[in-house]
């Protein structure tokens, strides 16, 4: 039985945040919500789209392959839009966005070098940790090929959201909520730290 599951219980703190992300997961509006939050995080949102593509695959683990191929599809469109700040805008629109998201010149004119010589990065990175903004952004800036950056964009975006997480959620997803809700604060806490650290990591080291 979920914390959703048991109305009589009135979650607190981080657990009543939880519970109202796995039960907004299943609202008629979530896969469009999803959908926009996926776009906007792969070319100007701050924050991963995991925070909410993994309670919804948690709330429905029927569905989670075509959730996966859902948010995948739309990070990808998204990424188009990114792409085309990078090579289109990058003086006005580009540059803003950087210093708004505080993303260190250094570090996209190093990722715009490694994709105008090695293209095929893209295709690892865009699964790891590094905001897929930055990669999509310095794809553009770095002129690589269009068609060669939508090919890797797809793949790299079908390995983050149905080979890792929706394939984890499928076979895991049972015994893992069990557990998340055993022990809900320690593990947010160590999740939302995994992130952050990958993240400042990718942009600072």
């Amino acid at each position: 039985m979920t914390i959703i599951d048991q109305p009589e219980k009135q979650p607190r703190g981080l657990r009543a945040v939880y519970a109202w992300m796995l039960a907004n997961a299943k609202g008629r509006h979530a896969w469009a919500a999803v959908a926009v939050f996926a776009f906007a995080e792969a070319s100007f949102f701050p924050i991963p789209a995991d925070v909410m593509v993994l309670p919804m695959m948690l709330a429905d683990r029927k569905r989670v392959f075509r959730l996966g191929l859902w948010v995948a599809f739309w990070s990808v469109a998204g990424g188009m839009l990114g792409y085309a700040i990078g090579a289109l805008f990058w003086q006005t629109a580009g540059l803003w966005l950087i210093h708004a998201l505080h993303v260190p010149l250094a570090k996209v004119e190093y990722y715009r070098s490694e994709y105008s010589q090695n293209a095929y990065m893209i295709m690892a990175q865009g699964a790891t940790p590094i905001p897929y903004k930055l990669v999509t952004i310095a794809s553009g800036l770095a002129g690589v090929s269009f068609p060669l950056f939508m090919l890797y964009s797809a793949i790299t975006r079908s390995v983050r959201y149905i080979v890792i997480e929706a394939m984890l959620v499928h076979f895991f997803g049972a015994r893992a909520q069990v557990l998340l809700e055993k022990y809900l604060e320690a593990a947010l806490v160590l999740f939302f730290a995994v992130v952050v650290l990958g993240i400042a990591a990718a942009l600072y080291f």
